[in-house]
């Protein structure tokens, strides 16, 4: 495992997700209802920052790792799934959204680890509709994590709420693209 500042950056967004969560359990005498959700939306949107950053870093200094592609996703992937389950038990997102997003997040990861098998990774590599969708599950996300209206009038929850229900939108056509460009491979395997 390379020890360099994108690596480190990862494992940082994956050690934050405890914190996220954490915060949502602190007593009320500990962090107000509001105090919570700022605190937990901060740290969301943190973790989503050195999403990008790391990459950056990694591309721009030249220190891209088999080990970094392999653990950036996971922590992606760990992170979303650990706050949608919050959402969901805080009655802030529906569970069918979150079943959905978090679904395709295991099929399209056990589909990259199967084409990487086949050496053929490159069929199922980030798509421009993938890097959409990731950036309208985290805007839904931090809104919904906030939970406060930033401007009178203006509901963060059901602006959130309708994020989530396009962030699944595209997470279901994303899949739909990762899968027909695998195609050839899986038609032509035979099943178990």
């Amino acid at each position: 495992m390379p020890l360099n500042l994108p690596n480190l950056l990862t494992w940082a967004r994956i050690l934050m997700i405890p914190l996220i969560l954490g915060v949502y359990y602190f007593p009320d005498s500990w962090m107000t209802p509001a105090h919570k959700n700022i605190a937990g939306a901060l740290l969301f949107m943190l973790a989503g920052i050195t999403d990008w950053f790391d990459g950056y870093l990694a591309r721009k200094w030249n220190q891209l790792s088999a080990f970094g592609a392999f653990l950036d996703p996971v922590a992606d992937k760990l992170m979303v799934a650990a706050a949608l389950i919050l959402l969901v038990q805080l009655g802030r997102a529906d569970a069918w959204l979150a079943a959905i997003i978090i679904g395709r997040e295991i099929t399209i990861s056990a589909l990259r680890e199967w084409m990487a098998q086949l050496g053929n990774s490159k069929s199922v590599a980030v798509s421009f509709v993938g890097k959409v969708k990731t950036a309208a599950q985290m805007t839904a996300i931090t809104m919904l994590l906030f939970h406060e209206n930033l401007i009178p009038g203006i509901d963060l929850q059901q602006i959130g709420s309708l994020c989530l229900f396009v962030a699944a939108l595209l997470t279901l056509w994303s899949m739909g693209y990762y899968l027909r460009m695998a195609w050839p491979q899986l038609s032509g395997r035979e099943s178990r």
